[in-house]
């Protein structure tokens, strides 16, 4: 039987790619490693700081663009977060200079996170993390129920009329009709972003989409982590590398 080679690595980015660029960051994963509990993700000065220079050099230019709901992100990075735009809950919610739009949250999540903490309470490690506009299931600490977390997750959205989104060892039941694709479309039209160059970095399935949109509209995406079949032109291998990176092209 004939073995699939490894994906090739990926070339490393240049700074001049964020010359005339708007520039879109996944959170998870991206600019903070990936923590066992949800609530445990640290933001330390140092990103803090990152955040403000890459907000002085692009302005109205960079976005956060999460699975996350924008209240998380509020929580996490606090003040900056009303100083950058920000699209969470994979595309369904949108902030920017003081002005939101959300969709109205749909009534079945509660049920869905209802029966989600029921199983989830037989499974030692597994974790419930309700979103805006979705809940999560996470088994980071209980790796035997991906099976079980996956079909329970496609029961749920079948029976609400839900979306299914896979990511890394967590799977999540939203709102559909979004994606981070929907979200780089969406704030590309924007009369500030317009007619500059999308960059997109995530590490995620879920950040596959945004990849994909800003290869559409001319620019490029940054995988962060192992290389794998991916959409992104370019590579970095972990949080910190993208710090260290983006730390060079705003110096």
């Amino acid at each position: 039987m004939s073995v699939a080679p490894d994906p090739p690595a990926l070339a490393y980015p240049p700074f001049a790619l964020l010359d005339f660029a708007s520039l879109f960051i996944d959170f998870d994963g991206t600019l903070v490693d990936v923590a066992d509990q949800p609530d445990a993700v640290v933001v330390d000065d140092a990103l803090d700081a990152l955040l403000a220079d890459l907000a002085r050099r692009h302005g109205n230019r960079i976005a956060l663009v999460s699975g996350r709901s924008i209240a998380q992100l509020d929580g996490f990075i606090g003040p900056l977060a009303h100083i950058i735009a920000l699209s969470g809950s994979h595309g369904s919610e949108y902030r920017w200079n003081g002005n939101a739009a959300h969709p109205i949250r749909p009534a079945s999540l509660d049920q869905v996170e209802h029966q989600m903490r029921h199983a989830a309470a037989a499974v030692p490690g597994a974790i419930v993390e309700p979103k805006s506009y979705g809940v999560a299931l996470h088994y980071r600490l209980a790796p035997q129920y991906e099976s079980g977390a996956r079909a329970l997750a496609t029961k749920l959205a079948e029976r609400y009329g839900l979306a299914v989104q896979d990511g890394k060892m967590m799977v999540e039941v939203r709102v559909a009709g979004s994606d981070k694709g929907v979200a780089v479309r969406t704030l590309m039209r924007r009369p500030e972003m317009a007619g500059t160059r999308p960059v997109f970095i995530g590490d995620d399935l879920t950040d596959e989409a945004g990849f994909a949109a800003a290869a559409a509209l001319g620019g490029t995406g940054i995988l962060v982590g192992q290389p794998r079949a991916t959409a992104a032109g370019y590579g970095l291998p972990d949080p910190a590398a993208v710090r260290r990176w983006l730390a060079g092209a705003v110096a």
